[in-house]
């Protein structure tokens, strides 16, 4: 285990529209407001098609070979995440959400591509003094977190 320490700093409450990508509108405004690190939750709707990343394909194989599913139809969204730079100072989203309709839910990444069904609530805490960075790791190919 590995770790460092921040404090919390501005809060941002955030409403995404129709159409609008859960991780391009969080990493925009991220940057556009200087917030280099941060956690989220997230609610609201995720649109039919949506992808997800739902685990690796072969469960310790490399290089990791990422499986995606497409959501079939609209679907309710509970999420959470984290929010730090990449090892060229971008803000990288980290987020999974379950997403589920009717009495079936799924549970994985939201990096490949969640679009918002009608709205979609998140609230960004920033955290501020973190050293923290996401450094990419030839082993998994991921760009994996250093606290």
């Amino acid at each position: 285990m590995n770790y460092s320490t921040a404090q919390q700093g501005r809060a941002f409450i955030i409403r995404l529209e129709d159409g609008d990508i859960l991780h391009e509108c969080v990493e925009r405004l991220a940057a556009k407001e200087g917030v280099k690190a941060g956690i989220l939750v997230a609610v609201g709707g995720a649109d039919e098609g949506s992808k997800l990343v739902v685990g690796p394909e072969e469960s310790r194989a490399t290089p990791v070979v990422p499986m995606t599913l497409a959501l079939d139809g609209v679907c309710e969204l509970a999420g959470i995440g984290t929010l730090f730079p990449d090892d060229t100072g971008a803000p990288v989203l980290h987020m999974h959400a379950s997403c589920g309709r009717r009495d079936k839910a799924v549970t994985g990444c939201v990096r490949a591509g969640v679009k918002t069904w009608h709205v979609l609530e998140v609230v960004l805490i920033e955290l501020v003094g973190a050293t923290a960075v996401r450094r990419p790791d030839a082993a998994t190919g991921f760009k994996l977190l250093q606290p």
